[in-house]
């Protein structure tokens, strides 16, 4: 791999790609794995094969997927790149052909671009396959065990040309909600609203009209709903071929929320003051209303449609609660539940759209901080307001929480997620009690080489694997 561009952040440091692929049989490991955890954690994030063609978005970056293997106390380590059809091409050129900042500064010689994106920035498993995601592209599925890129996933042809990075796995019957933002690839503001059941079969997709082309990055649902919310972050190629921003903040334009009927049938709008809304914890339905939990920042780090840079100030995101009331179409209520910064909302998964106590955050850093990297994690109680945070101290990068169960009740279990250390260079596997954060790591797998802090994680019990 060529060397990246040294100045610029999302290249170096925590950030900086991986060279090579790895098979580390046996990790180091720190204090005791506990009994019982028996499974695979997965991350999967930007890591690009040669030097970008600048500028470079991290959003855009080939992805890279990461198995830490846990048996009997043990943990073995793998990555591979994620082969997608512009990772091929590039590998085969010798260098970077794709733009990552936007559809154009192409190299002349790229061609078309694949319809499998770059496979970065989540992945699910459902009905057997392991698929590495990104909200413009069409998903990867990959091998759970090699991490071998298995090619593009189109649910048997029924899915169109891309779908959500968060799709959401409903408990009570092990169906799989997603969507697809822009669904035909053009900027009219279409949502397309799918469910896979059980099995894998996708349905037809519904398409559900927004106010305007967005970024729609999560969604939520509960028993009864689809829930979107459409931020004002505009998307415009007339305003990128006039030599503007194709992506802007507008924050007259106020943020719409949808209810979408998962039976069916017309959806019911909401509509609020200007935020952006990246993730989402969860929502559950209450006394007849919708609610909604969620991280939201005041200012989209985005260039207003003038190219007027953002406020960076004013992008911390805090957790708050939103009341939807399905009988009453119209305003949202908000209310901030914390005051501490936080991102990368996260759940115990069993409570999908469903009433819960628990939410696990990263926090302690990020942006409106002044700290590219978050540094801790916490727990959040929904039922005394309590927040419980783990310092992972100044020069530690600590990724999303990830929730494994351990016993039936909400919230037994623990936590894991990975960190890389800016003193001595290399990344670990961090676990924790989920229901003693504070305390901090109970167990760490140590690497011997950096593991670039990425986007999103997964866990499949090795219980779930062989069901496949």
């Amino acid at each position: 791999m060529t060397e990246p561009t040294p100045d610029d952040p999302f290249l170096a440091g925590g950030f900086e790609p991986l060279r090579r692929e790895f098979d580390c049989p046996d990790l180091a490991v720190d204090g005791e794995m506990p009994d019982g955890l028996d499974g695979t954690y997965y991350r999967v994030g930007p890591n690009p094969q040669f030097a970008p063609r600048p500028p470079y978005n991290p959003l855009m970056g080939d992805g890279m997927v990461h198995a830490f293997r846990i048996a009997d106390g043990r943990v073995s380590y793998r990555n591979r790149w994620v082969r997608t059809g512009r990772w091929l091409r590039e590998h085969a050129a010798g260098r970077a052909l794709f733009a990552t900042a936007g559809p154009f500064g192409d190299d002349p010689e790229a061609g078309p671009r694949p319809g499998d994106g770059v496979a970065n920035t989540s992945l699910v498993w459902h009905a057997g396959r392991l698929l590495a995601l990104e909200e413009g592209a069409l998903p990867v599925e990959i091998d759970p065990e090699t991490l071998e890129t298995l090619g593009p996933h189109v649910f048997g042809g029924a899915l169109g040309r891309n779908m959500t990075a968060h799709p959401k796995v409903d408990p009570a019957t092990g169906a799989l909600s997603l969507f697809a933002n822009l669904p035909r690839g053009r900027l009219t503001g279409e949502l397309a609203l799918y469910e896979a059941d059980a099995a894998g079969v996708l349905s037809p997709a519904r398409m559900v009209q927004g106010p305007h082309a967005s970024i729609v990055h999560d969604f939520a649902i509960t028993p009864n709903f689809a829930v979107f919310v459409v931020c004002p972050v505009t998307l415009s190629l007339e305003r990128a071929q006039a030599g503007r921003p194709l992506i802007a903040w507008e924050p007259e334009a106020g943020v719409e929320v949808l209810a979408v009927p998962r039976a069916g049938g017309e959806p019911l709008r909401f509509e609020t003051a200007p935020c952006m809304v990246w993730h989402v914890m969860n929502a559950f339905e209450e006394r007849g209303g919708i609610v909604l939990d969620l991280c939201e920042q005041d200012v989209a780090m985005f260039p207003t449609a003038d190219g007027r840079p953002p406020d960076a100030s004013r992008a911390a995101q805090r957790l708050a609660r939103w009341r939807l009331d399905p009988r009453r179409p119209g305003v949202v209520e908000r209310r901030r539940l914390h005051d501490a910064v936080c991102e990368y909302p996260r759940i115990d998964e069993r409570r999908t759209g469903l009433p819960y106590r628990y939410g696990y955050l990263a926090g302690l850093g990020g942006p409106g901080t002044g700290d590219l990297f978050q540094r801790g994690l916490s727990r959040f109680d929904h039922a005394t307001g309590e927040v419980a945070v783990w310092d992972a101290g100044p020069t530690v990068a600590v990724s999303e929480p990830v929730f494994v169960a351990r016993g039936p009740e909400e919230g037994d279990g623990w936590l894991l997620a990975n960190t890389y250390d800016e003193v001595s260079g290399t990344g670990a596997l961090v676990v924790l009690d989920a229901s003693d954060v504070a305390a901090g790591p109970v167990a760490r797998a140590r690497l011997a080489h950096r593991m670039p802090m990425g986007f999103h994680g997964l866990w499949i019990s090795a219980a779930s694997s062989r069901r496949r």
